[in-house]
């Protein structure tokens, strides 16, 4: 005798979006030196349809919010949190850019452990290509 399936939260999320209609999710990830191309990506994205998210924040301009070294580092863990979520929440991930640095390397590693599809604004910088 088999058990029953168990369905996990992020299958429950998947379903409860489609039972709602909502609109395919896309998450843009990638080095935020590409923040202008993000914002094109956001605009293409949006105008075939999907919902947006992205880094919120670039650490590497100049801000009151993170103007203190130490600060600025605990304010990267929680955005790295928070974009990790962002991952969770969406169907597909965007990655921006013709370079991949460590971060956005753990975000693809999280995105595809999601089973979250994958596609990239430059293929050849895939990690696993």
């Amino acid at each position: 005798m088999s058990s029953p399936h168990v369905i996990t939260p992020e299958e429950q999320l998947a379903e409860a979006k489609k039972r709602v209609g909502c609109p395919e999710i896309v998450v843009i990830c990638g080095s935020t030196r590409f923040m202008a191309e993000m914002a094109e990506a956001d605009v293409r994205e949006t105008m075939a349809g999907r919902i947006v998210v992205k880094p919120g924040c670039d650490l590497k301009s100049s801000h009151e919010f993170w103007s203190d070294p130490v600060e600025a580092e605990a304010l990267k863990v929680r955005l790295d949190a928070l974009h990790r979520s962002k991952i969770l929440l969406a169907d597909t991930v965007l990655v921006v850019g013709d370079y991949i640095g460590d971060s956005t390397r753990a975000e693809i590693a999280h995105a595809r452990s999601l089973g979250r599809p994958v596609r990239f604004t430059h293929p050849e910088v895939d990690p696993d290509a």
